[in-house]
């Protein structure tokens, strides 16, 4: 597998420290990652911001880190339920082409998409049926660049996985594959052997993070005890270290034919904090679960 860091993980939110491109180029190649995932908003890839001089200045910094440019993410919601005025879907599949072009432009040959949020708005039936349809401009449109979309199982549309397989039947576009990730079904909980078997030859790139689940309760002082709360509290910790069996998960995707690009990410509060010798700490530790488990 192709280990990759996604650029998010360095993007100051979540009260992270917050590295440029170049910076965070960089940092992957030193922390032993062969490739990177570009997240295609501010403050990293943004299509309002990116130009060709500073594409061409980032091929330089890829080439002299020794690293690829595998995946450039987009960040979108296909279910469109804002005022029907608004060409919103319209909005996201330029966006989506835009970083398709760039994408194609850095030597990458992925841009990861997300489905679509549930709405009171729309029924089920409708915002699935226009999730696929845009799905499918979307692809035929990526086409052109040489690029495939990687339906990442994180939206309420398609994220059982059986459900997400119905999703790209739907599609019925040869660019569209999965990016199948396994703490979306851990925590619906799927079984992650299975999933990730029946998953693992439509997938094309998995992103990564491990987490531990922190039970809540409310007291009810008239009964002087605790009511279950529901759902947890999730926390990023250290890969390997969370209640996520990745062991089992890797396992089921080999066994369903994926061998691609394995990313890492930190995307939201991790334990410990957000200082750059943290974020480093658990990068290098992903890359040497990795290594230690053969998938490298």
């Amino acid at each position: 597998m192709q280990l990759s860091l996604f650029s998010i993980s360095y993007g100051g939110l979540w009260g992270q420290t917050k590295l440029d491109l170049p910076q965070f180029v960089r940092r992957a190649s030193e922390l032993g990652f062969d490739a990177v995932m570009l997240a295609g908003k501010r403050p990293h890839l943004s299509p309002l911001d990116v130009d060709d001089q500073q594409i061409a200045a980032l091929q330089r910094e890829l080439h002299e880190a020794g690293l690829k440019c595998a995946v450039v993410a987009a960040y979108t919601d296909f279910g469109g339920s804002v005022a029907a005025e608004v060409p919103f879907l319209e909005m996201q599949i330029a966006y989506v082409e835009s970083l398709c072009r760039i994408g194609s432009q850095l030597g990458a040959h992925v841009v990861r998409v997300f489905t679509a949020y549930e709405s009171p708005s729309i029924g089920p039936s409708a915002v699935w049926k226009q999730t696929a349809a845009t799905l499918r401009e979307i692809c035929d449109r990526a086409a052109a660049f040489g690029i495939t979309v990687a339906v990442q199982n994180h939206h309420d549309v398609g994220v059982h996985t059986t459900a997400l397989l119905e999703l790209l039947h739907d599609v019925d576009r040869p660019n569209c594959k999965l990016g199948f990730d396994a703490w979306s079904p851990a925590l619906r909980g799927e079984d992650l052997f299975e999933a990730a078997r029946t998953a693992g030859s439509h997938t094309i790139i998995t992103t990564n993070a491990d987490y531990v689940r922190l039970p809540r309760f409310h007291y009810r002082p008239d009964l002087v005890n605790y009511e279950p709360a529901t759902p947890d509290l999730v926390r990023a910790v250290p890969f390997g270290t969370g209640f996520i069996n990745y062991a089992a998960f890797f396992e089921g995707l080999r066994a369903g034919g994926f061998d691609g690009i394995a990313t890492y990410e930190m995307c939201s509060p991790i334990r410990s904090g957000g200082a750059l010798a943290n974020l480093d700490h658990y990068a290098r530790t992903y890359v040497a679960w990795m290594r230690e488990h053969g998938l490298r």
